[in-house]
């Protein structure tokens, strides 16, 4: 008769290895001091980025003291603040391409020297070399009117190809002018799509063409992409947007007879839009009255 052999060996084995390849600790997830924050802004084509840390005032002295006059700060707290452009911009004037870069700031008692570095995915200030500097401006601090407890980097207001990226904390406000060359990113993207566009594709010359027109950007170029959307395929849109240019051209029996066969064939059309065919008539009856 064989020996009954117990599993008890074999269980409290297995119990070991499962012990032995466990973590030795859980990953346990705490909050920073200084929550993480990221800010994001598009002017016209072009999306503005800041990753930063929003350290808190907490009772304590903070210009000059926390943060050191004429030292490089990371402008915020924990890894250095980043900045991104997916196109190249100007800020103060002097042109940053786009890329990544750490924003970091030099804080003075009557001016501030912000700059943009190549030295990204830094922690704090303390590897900083100006050596790497893309951009390096001076910009003017101002009061705030309220003591604001939490640091916050904003970029507010905006205009159409401008912005001011802004660092707020404790009672001070740093401004900093960021502009973008909107027409000529649009423009020279307009140039690579047409040229690219296929010979039956009608509507991207068009959508350059009519965007054009509206911005009142290169409108010699915007008459030729009128052109060619009209020559490609002539229905309500594109005799519409030609009969527009002609309009303003001071063509009114050109631009007339133009919206009078968009609003023609819009009607045929049981597809097209009853509120734009409205707009056709309206433009046409008031350009028509004008006589």
């Amino acid at each position: 008769m064989r020996p009954i052999r117990t599993a008890v060996p074999f269980l409290g084995a297995l119990t070991l290895a499962a012990l032995f390849s466990a973590p030795a600790y859980a990953q346990l997830k705490t909050p920073r001091p200084s929550p993480g924050a990221t800010v994001k802004q598009t002017i016209g084509t072009t999306d503005l980025t800041v990753v930063y840390s929003r350290p808190g005032v907490k009772g304590r002295a903070i210009w000059g003291t926390l943060v050191p006059y004429d030292k490089p700060w990371r402008t915020g707290a924990n890894e250095a603040t980043d900045f991104t452009t997916t196109d190249d911009i100007m800020v103060e004037g002097k042109p940053l391409p786009a890329g990544t870069y750490a924003f970091l700031t030099i804080p003075g008692k009557d001016s501030w020297t912000v700059v943009f570095s190549k030295q990204k995915d830094m922690w704090g200030a303390f590897e900083y070399k100006e050596s790497e500097d893309v951009v390096r401006a001076t910009v003017t601090p101002v009061a705030l009117s309220e003591s604001k407890e939490w640091m916050e980097i904003a970029i507010d207001p905006v205009t159409a190809n401008t912005a001011e990226l802004a660092i707020r904390w404790e009672k001070l406000k740093v401004p900093v002018k960021i502009s973008v060359d909107v027409n000529g990113k649009v423009l020279k993207d307009a140039r690579a799509a047409i040229a690219a566009a296929k010979a039956d594709d009608w509507r991207t010359a068009w959508g350059a063409a009519n965007w054009a027109f509206d911005n009142n950007a290169s409108p010699d170029e915007a008459q030729q992409w009128a052109a060619k959307a009209l020559a490609t395929n002539k229905n309500p849109r594109t005799l519409q947007l030609s009969a527009r240019m002609a309009q303003k051209a001071g063509k009114q029996k050109e631009a007339a007879a133009q919206m009078t066969e968009a609003i023609a064939l819009a009607k045929a059309d049981k597809d097209f839009s009853k509120e734009l065919t409205a707009m056709y008539e309206k433009s046409l009856a008031e350009w028509t009255a004008k006589k």
